[in-house]
């Protein structure tokens, strides 16, 4: 597979990959994460086996392990967002496109919030302005469902000291001491405050971290230590499954600025504080 010139933006729970035109096809795959994925203009084709015709869309929502394959060589730029299906964002997302297979996404969140994904990309030049338009939108697509917010400093100290461990393994017990709880205690304060459990959220954070050592010019055997993977093999493999395609599909092209000017975005924050 040719490399992807991308940008990455992330939050907890999620993130987006924005590309210019496409130079091939994503080859067949499926993965862990739900997959939203749209053009800046309709014409991004998705089919659920090789054998099966391809179908053009404005845009696609993709459930936990569904195949698939992509070509976005026919449009101009493409988002695509992954959230974790542990969350709460993600759940509502399984539940409301339940019937299985690629569906399209409805035309009213496209035509109100696909565009300010795209401006804050490529206007803003914002990673907060980005976050802010891509998780409106999931908002929008999960019915209203309430993204996680960590308010609790005992799991924040756990958030942060999870944060701060990522290059090695992390025992349940480790970090629940962090937080002075019980295991079990833990375990259970941990997915009402976060809407996920720690091993997939620890997962998740490897990835993110990943992802934005690459964006920063890291190379993938040294993204893959500092993240807690073996080896960039092992690295590579987690991906696949994950997210259906490894690190080196995606040339990151250098992180967009950290916020956006003040009169960037007409819209409050939707950002997590974990």
């Amino acid at each position: 597979m040719t490399a992807i010139s991308s940008q990455f933006v992330s939050w907890d729970g999620g993130c987006v990959f924005l590309s210019g035109r496409s130079p091939g096809v994503t080859p067949m795959h499926a993965h862990y994460a739900i997959q939203l994925a749209f053009g800046v203009e309709p014409g991004i084709r998705f089919r659920p086996g090789d054998a099966e015709p391809w179908t053009a869309y404005r845009g696609v929502v993709i459930p936990s392990r569904q195949p698939h394959t992509m070509d976005a060589t026919g449009v101009s730029a493409s988002a695509v967002l992954f959230v974790e299906p542990e969350t709460r964002e993600g759940r509502a997302l399984a539940e409301r496109f339940a019937g299985g297979g690629i569906a399209p996404l409805p035309d009213d969140v496209l035509d109100a919030l696909a565009p300010s994904v795209f401006s804050a990309w490529r206007d803003a030049r914002s990673a907060g302005a980005v976050e802010d338009a891509a998780r409106r939108l999931v908002h929008a697509l999960a019915g209203g469902a309430a993204p996680s917010v960590v308010s609790d400093e005992r799991i924040l100290r756990a958030v942060a000291y999870i944060k701060a461990h990522l290059d090695r393994p992390l025992a349940l017990e480790e970090v629940a001491a962090e937080a002075c709880l019980s295991p079990s205690r833990f375990r259970h304060l941990f997915v009402e405050e976060t809407g996920v459990g720690l091993r997939p959220y620890v997962l998740w954070r490897r990835f993110l971290r990943v992802w934005e050592l690459l964006t920063r010019g890291s190379s993938l055997s040294a993204a893959a230590h500092a993240a807690g993977f073996a080896d960039a093999a092992h690295l590579s493999r987690t991906s696949r499954t994950m997210f259906g395609f490894p690190p080196s599909a995606m040339q990151m092209v250098g992180p967009l600025d950290a916020h956006a000017p003040a009169a960037a975005s007409a819209t409050q924050p939707l950002r997590s504080t974990a």
